[in-house]
C-alpha cells in the first residue's frame, strides 16, 4: 500500500493527478462540511453558512493542490496571479457545486420533510455538489491554474 501511495504521489500522469486532486477534494469537503455545521449551529442560515464554508475550503484547496496535486508543475507565475486564476476557475465550479447543493436540499426536503434539512441532508448535498464541482475544477485547474 505504501509503495502504491508513493507511486501515486510522484506520478505526473492524469490519473495520478486526478487521484491526488480527489484526495484533496475529500479533505476540503471535510473543511467545508465542518465549517458549514459549525456556522449553522451558531445560528447562521444553512444557505448563508455555505458561503464562508465554501471560500475557506477553496483556500485550503489551493494550498493543497499547489503543493501536493500539481507539485511537479512550475507555472512561473506570481502567487497572487495563480490565486486569482484559482478563485476564478473555482468560482464557476463553486457555482455548479452550490447549484447542485441547493437542488439536493430542495429535493431532499420535499421528499423527507423539513426535519431532513437539519440532519444529514446538508452533508449529502455538499458531497453531491462536490462531485460535480470537482470534475469541472480538475479539468480547468490543470488547464488554467497550474499549467506550464
Amino acid at each position: 500500500m505504501r509503495k502504491l501511495l508513493g507511486r501515486i504521489h510522484r506520478s505526473e500522469s492524469n490519473r495520478g493527478m486526478f487521484i491526488r486532486f480527489a484526495g484533496v477534494g475529500v479533505t476540503i469537503s471535510l473543511v467545508d462540511i465542518g465549517l458549514l455545521y459549525l456556522l449553522n449551529t451558531l445560528g447562521l442560515n444553512i444557505y448563508l453558512a455555505r458561503i464562508p464554508s465554501f471560500f475557506a475550503s477553496m483556500t485550503v484547496g489551493y494550498i493543497l493542490n499547489r503543493y501536493f496535486t500539481f507539485h511537479h508543475l512550475e507555472t512561473g507565475r506570481a502567487l497572487w496571479h495563480s490565486l486569482v486564476r484559482h478563485y476564478s476557475v473555482h468560482a464557476v465550479g463553486g457555482a455548479i457545486n452550490y447549484g447542485v447543493f441547493t437542488l439536493t436540499l430542495i429535493i431532499g426536503q420535499k421528499l423527507g420533510g423539513q426535519a431532513s434539512a437539519s440532519g444529514t441532508l446538508p452533508f449529502v448535498a455538499v458531497w453531491i455538489g462536490g462531485m460535480f464541482g470537482m470534475c469541472f475544477n480538475f479539468f480547468f485547474s490543470k488547464k488554467m491554474v497550474f499549467d506550464n
